[in-house]
């Protein structure tokens, strides 16, 4: 019992905060434009992916942002990681980040474009209150196959450039797929039979994952999403054996000895249509979704 009480971090206790609205129709656009507009963005079409990099390069300068584009070199082709700072030049750094490429030939909505929408809605939230402390908002190429767990991953790039710099990393967050929420019964699934006795089996939540050993972490993280919005907030720290654990871009900064953390709709555990031609807009819940956004914006004020 002990044991599944530092896995689950149970009874944490809310920070109450207030963060600012989200529109949830803005956070549609972005998916919509995204997995509509520039379909397909798989590594194979570059072009589309060149595109996607702008608009999220225009809507970041938008919010206010110091903008900058760091390559990201393949053999001979030329990928973009756009990477967006607020605040202060001097102290420990909060990065927050998400993929913007998808797998395959699917329009890749939840996967990986509701992860960027947030990130431009936070950007713009971001640039309305400028944080006291340095928040790098990055987004990433390359993360799905065939290049993740490759050092070609975007993510990798970004974080060997601060490690080889000296940053001091606070923390990582990982917006990965923070779209897709079900109230059915049934619709959580999970990688070990034994967590359905301490997590919902609806997937009307957003998770939190790390690293086992990183209890505190978690428990301050999830405290400050639990008390931005009523969307529960479940945690979970496991070894990356655990199937799913390491299926971001935060592994990337753990290989870097940084602390980092997944925020997720848990992905193929909940939505069937992962890495498929359903994963399609229309299939997302914008409400929930900016409620997500809100308590990430939460996370940024605490700490």
């Amino acid at each position: 019992m002990m044991l599944a009480a530092l896995v689950c971090q149970p009874m944490v206790a809310p920070v109450p905060s207030t963060p600012p609205p989200v529109d949830p129709a803005r956070l549609e656009a972005h998916v919509k434009k995204l997995s509509v507009d520039f379909y397909p963005r798989s590594f194979d079409h570059a072009a589309n992916l060149q595109r996607t990099a702008s608009y999220i390069e225009e809507q970041f300068k938008e919010a206010g942002a110091q903008v900058s584009i760091q390559d990201v070199l393949v053999d001979k082709a030329r990928y973009k990681n756009v990477v967006a700072r607020f605040g202060s030049e001097h102290g420990r750094l909060l990065v927050i980040g998400a993929h913007y490429d998808s797998h395959g030939g699917t329009p890749g909505a939840d996967d990986n474009a509701s992860g960027i929408a947030g990130l431009l809605e936070l950007a713009h939230l971001l640039g309305r209150s400028a944080p006291a402390r340095p928040v790098e908002l990055v987004a990433y190429t390359l993360e799905e196959p065939p290049y993740f767990r490759s050092p070609h991953m975007g993510s990798v790039s970004h974080a060997r450039t601060l490690k080889a710099a000296g940053r001091d990393v606070e923390l990582m967050l990982s917006l990965e797929m923070i779209g897709y929420f079900s109230d059915s019964p049934g619709s959580q699934a999970y990688p070990m039979t034994a967590m359905k006795l301490a997590y919902p089996d609806r997937g009307n939540f957003i998770a939190l994952v790390g690293q086992f050993g990183d209890f505190g972490l978690s428990r301050s993280v999830k405290a400050a999403m639990s008390g931005a919005t009523d969307l529960p907030v479940y945690s979970l720290n496991a070894p990356a054996l655990v199937q799913g654990v390491d299926f971001s871009d935060h592994r990337s900064y753990w290989a870097q000895g940084y602390p980092a953390l997944m925020v997720t709709d848990t992905a193929f555990m909940r939505n069937r249509n992962y890495h498929r031609a359903g994963d399609t807009f229309d299939k997302l819940d914008y409400k929930r979704m900016a409620m997500v956004v809100q308590s990430v914006y939460a996370v940024v004020g605490q700490r």
